[in-house]
């Protein structure tokens, strides 16, 4: 399981942890998120988001 932060506010998304709020089951693989996904905190796409250690 590894975590994806946004480069632009820093809001981060764990795989192993998955995201209650947005309804996000643990386990889910951030590449198997939806293709319209948007960070929760400022918008951008999935595309803004890198592997972080």
């Amino acid at each position: 399981m590894a975590k994806y932060g946004c480069v632009i506010c820093g809001w981060t998304y764990d795989e192993a942890m998955g995201d209650d709020d947005l309804g996000i089951a643990p386990g889910t693989l951030f590449e198997d998120l939806p293709e319209d996904f948007e960070c929760p905190d400022c918008g951008v796409g999935k595309d803004q988001f890198e592997l972080v250690d």
